[in-house]
C-alpha cells in the first residue's frame, strides 16, 4: 500500500478549511493527504478515486460528542448516512460511538451490515415502502421517523410490536441555501406542517394507533447552512407546539455547511452545538434526549476527488478546458447545485497557479463541468489533478452516465491507505442485465 516518503512543508493547503484536517505539500510539490502521498494513491489505485482522511472524520465526530456531552445533556450524535453510505464509513462512525440514520432500506441494510446495533438505528424517508418498513421492524430498529399519515397508518399495520416513532414537522423556516437542499419550509414534500394542523392530525394518528408510541418530534431545515439564528426560530416554533406531548426526544436536525472553497468559513461545529442546545433549554423543562443529525459536517471535508488531466484545450481569448477523466458521474453536485470547488494541480501543487482554467468533464454534456474559473500550475496531460470537499454527496450520488465505472474509495490514515469500496468495472455495469 502506499506510503508518503515526504516530508511535509508550510504550504498553502495547510490549514485550509477545504482540505482534509493535516493536509500538506511535501518538497516535491506533491499534496499529502492522510500521511499519503496522493501521486502514489493513483499510481496503487488508479484515478478517478475518491480519497477519505479517516483521521478527519473521526476528529469531526469526536467534536460533535463532546460538544454534545460538554453541555451536559442527555443525547446522541447520529451520523446522517445519505451523505456518504458505504460499509467502512458506517464502521467507522460505529467505532465513534454515533448513531445512525438511513433514508431507505439500501441505507439500512448497509449499516447492519457494518454492525450498528438496531436500536441505534433510526429511519427516515417521505415514502417509505411497505418493503422498507418491514425489514425495519423484522431488524428491531430503533426509531422511525414518519412522514405521512398514510405511512402512520402503514406503519401500525406492518408492526408487529410496540414501536417508537417521531414525527416530522416542517417548521416553516426557510434558511439560506440552495432551494433543491431546503427541507423545513411550508411548501416542502417533507413531514407535516405546524400551521395547518397536519402535524396535530399526525399526532391524533399515532395515538388511535394500536403499536405505534409517540417518542418525540423531528424537524430539519436543509443541508449546507451558514447562519445559525433559523435554527432557533424553527426550534422555537416546534416548541411551541410540541410541549403540551410532553416529548421524550427533540431531533432537530442537521444541516450545518462546510467550507467547499479556501475563503469560506462556516460555523463551528461547536457554536452550532451550543446554539442548538441552549435553544432546546430555553424551551423545554423537563429537557427531552436530544439527537442532533449531522452527514456533511462530518465527512465532507475529509474527502479529496483525484484525477488524471486528459486534453488541455487553450480557445484563445475565452479560456482553457482542462478535461479529466471523471466528471459528472463521480461528483453530480457541481451540475445540479452550481456548487463551487476548488482545483488544484496535485503533482505540482507547489508551483504558481497562473492559468485560469475549467475543469471539464468527459461525459456528453456542456454542463460536465467540476470546477468553472480556477488557477492553476500551468496545467499539462498527465497531470493529477485534485479537488477537496467531496467526502459527501460525491459517492452517494455517483451514476454510470455513458457508462463510466463508479470510482474506488481509498481510507487514508498515517501513511497507510487501505481499499475499502473497489473500482467498478465494465463487466459490473451488465451483471443486472437479462
Amino acid at each position: 500500500m502506499p506510503r508518503s516518503s515526504v516530508t511535509a512543508t508550510t504550504d498553502p493547503v495547510t490549514g485550509s478549511p477545504a482540505w482534509p484536517i493535516g493536509t500538506t505539500i511535501g518538497p516535491d510539490g506533491h499534496v499529502v493527504v492522510g500521511g499519503c502521498d496522493l501521486t502514489e494513491i493513483a499510481r496503487e489505485f488508479g484515478t478517478p478515486a475518491y480519497v477519505y482522511a479517516t483521521d478527519d472524520v473521526r476528529a469531526r465526530a469526536r467534536a460533535y460528542v463532546d460538544a454534545l456531552r460538554g453541555r451536559g445533556v442527555e443525547g446522541e450524535i447520529l451520523y446522517a448516512s445519505k451523505a456518504a453510505p458505504f460499509t467502512a464509513l458506517y464502521r467507522l462512525m460505529r467505532e465513534e460511538g454515533l448513531s445512525v440514520d438511513v433514508a431507505s432500506g439500501g441505507e439500512l441494510h448497509m449499516a447492519l451490515i457494518a454492525g450498528f446495533e438496531p436500536d441505534r438505528v433510526y429511519m427516515h424517508g417521505n415514502n417509505k415502502s411497505a418493503a422498507e418498513l418491514r425489514m425495519a421492524f423484522d431488524a428491531g430498529i430503533g426509531c422511525v421517523v414518519v412522514d405521512s399519515l398514510e405511512e402512520i397508518a402503514l406503519a401500525d399495520r406492518l408492526a408487529d410490536r410496540e414501536q417508537d416513532v417521531l414525527i416530522r414537522l416542517t417548521p416553516g423556516v426557510e434558511p439560506s441555501t440552495h432551494s433543491y437542499v431546503r427541507t423545513g419550509q411550508i411548501d416542502s414534500k417533507f413531514g407535516f406542517g405546524i400551521e395547518g394542523g397536519q402535524a396535530e392530525a399526525a399526532v391524533t394518528a399515532v395515538a388511535a394507533s394500536r403499536n405505534l408510541r409517540l417518542a418525540g418530534f423531528h424537524a430539519h431545515l436543509g443541508s449546507q447552512v451558514y447562519e445559525l439564528e433559523p435554527y432557533v426560530r424553527a426550534i422555537e416554533l416546534m416548541a411551541d407546539f410540541c410541549r403540551p406531548h410532553r416529548p421524550r426526544v427533540m431531533n432537530v436536525g442537521g444541516g450545518l455547511g462546510i467550507a467547499y472553497c479556501n475563503a469560506d468559513s462556516p460555523p463551528s461545529i461547536e457554536a452550532y452545538v451550543e446554539l442548538k442546545v441552549d435553544a432546546l433549554r430555553r424551551c423545554f423543562d423537563p429537557l427531552p434526549r436530544i439527537l442532533l443529525e449531522p452527514g456533511r459536517s462530518l465527512v465532507g471535508n475529509a474527502g479529496v476527488t483525484i484525477y488524471t488531466v486528459g486534453a488541455v484545450k487553450e480557445i484563445p481569448g475565452v479560456r482553457t478546458y482542462v478535461a479529466v477523466d471523471g466528471g459528472m458521474s463521480d461528483n453530480l453536485r457541481p451540475m445540479l447545485y452550481g456548487s463551487r470547488y476548488e482545483a488544484l494541480i496535485a503533482n505540482r501543487a507547489d508551483r504558481p497557479a497562473t492559468v485560469t482554467s475549467a475543469v471539464a468533464g468527459k461525459h456528453c454534456e456542456s454542463g460536465d463541468i467540476l470546477v468553472r474559473d480556477v488557477a492553476l500550475a500551468d496545467p499539462r496531460p498527465g497531470d493529477l489533478l485534485a479537488t477537496p470537499a467531496t467526502g459527501a454527496y460525491g459517492h452517494a450520488m455517483a451514476n454510470n452516465y455513458n457508462g463510466v465505472p463508479r470510482p474506488p474509495i481509498v481510507f487514508c490514515s498515517d501513511g497507510r491507505a487501505d481499499l475499502v469500496v473497489r473500482r467498478e468495472t465494465v463487466e459490473d455495469l451488465v451483471a443486472r442485465d437479462v
